[in-house]
C-alpha cells in the first residue's frame, strides 16, 4: 500500500466537504501555494480541505543530479524527448493515495479538484485524466501533459467531461507557452473541456489568474 505524502493542509471553513489537492513544482514544496489559499474567493462554495503535499527529494538530470523535490527526474530541456515514465506512474501512484485518503475521509470523489504548478501540473493532468472515479475539476498551471503519446490508450472515461483549468504565461522560458499549447490541443482533440488561459506573464502566477481559479473553484466546488 502506497504511503500518504505529508502535507501541508488549510480548511476553508470547518467540516470541509470538498478537498483541492495542490502538487508544486520542481524543487519547491508544499508551502509554495498554502499562502495562496487567503487570495481566493471562495464565495460560495462548500467548505474546502487545501492539501499541499511535499514531493520526495530525488537527484534531478537536468540539475546536474542535485536532490531536490520532485515529483519525477527531468532529463532534458525541451521537457519531452525523454521523459521519466517510471518517476512519473511512481509519482501516480502516491498521488492516488492522496485521493483516496481524502475519499476515506468523507470526501467524494466528485468533490475533489486536483491540481498543480509546473511538474505539479504535469502530474495533476497525468493522474486525473487516468484516475477512474469522477474529480471535480484539475487545475493545470504553467505546465504540460507528460507522456502523451500513451495518453489515449490509459485515459480513463471517468473523467472524459470534467472540467480543466488550464493557466500560462506568455512569457514563460521553463515550460514554454508552446508547450503548454500543445497539450491543450491534444486535450482537446480528444473532447476534454479546456478551459485555456494566458497571462502576460514568465514561470509564476498572475493576479488575474487567481480570479480566474476563484472562480473555477466556485463553478466546480458550488455548495
Amino acid at each position: 500500500m502506497t504511503k500518504v505524502l505529508p502535507s501541508i493542509q488549510i480548511e476553508s471553513a470547518p467540516n470541509p466537504t470538498a478537498a483541492v489537492i495542490w502538487l508544486h513544482g520542481l524543487g519547491a514544496d508544499g508551502n509554495d501555494f498554502a499562502g495562496l489559499v487567503p487570495e481566493l474567493d471562495l464565495a460560495g462554495c462548500a467548505p474546502i480541505r487545501f492539501v499541499f503535499p511535499h514531493a520526495p527529494s530525488v537527484p534531478v538530470t537536468i540539475n546536474g543530479g542535485y536532490v531536490m523535490p520532485a515529483w519525477y527526474d527531468i532529463l532534458g530541456a525541451n521537457l519531452v524527448s525523454r521523459q521519466d515514465a517510471a518517476g512519473i506512474q511512481k509519482s501516480e501512484r502516491e498521488i492516488v493515495a492522496l485521493i483516496e485518503n481524502e475519499a476515506a475521509r468523507g470526501v467524494a470523489y466528485d468533490r475533489i479538484v486536483l491540481a498543480g504548478f509546473s511538474q505539479g501540473c504535469a502530474m495533476a493532468l497525468h493522474t486525473g485524466l487516468r484516475f477512474p472515479h469522477k474529480l471535480a475539476g484539475i487545475m493545470a498551471l504553467s505546465g504540460y501533459l507528460p507522456l502523451a503519446d500513451r495518453f489515449a490508450a490509459e485515459r480513463q472515461d471517468a473523467n472524459a467531461t470534467t472540467p480543466i483549468f488550464m493557466a500560462h504565461g506568455t512569457q514563460d522560458p521553463v515550460v514554454v507557452v508552446a508547450r503548454g499549447e500543445e497539450s491543450r490541443n491534444a486535450l482537446a482533440a480528444m473532447g476534454h473541456p479546456v478551459q485555456w488561459h494566458t497571462y502576460p506573464m514568465q514561470h509564476s502566477v498572475h493576479p488575474q489568474e487567481v480570479k480566474d481559479i476563484s472562480r473555477f473553484l466556485q463553478t466546480v466546488l458550488a455548495a
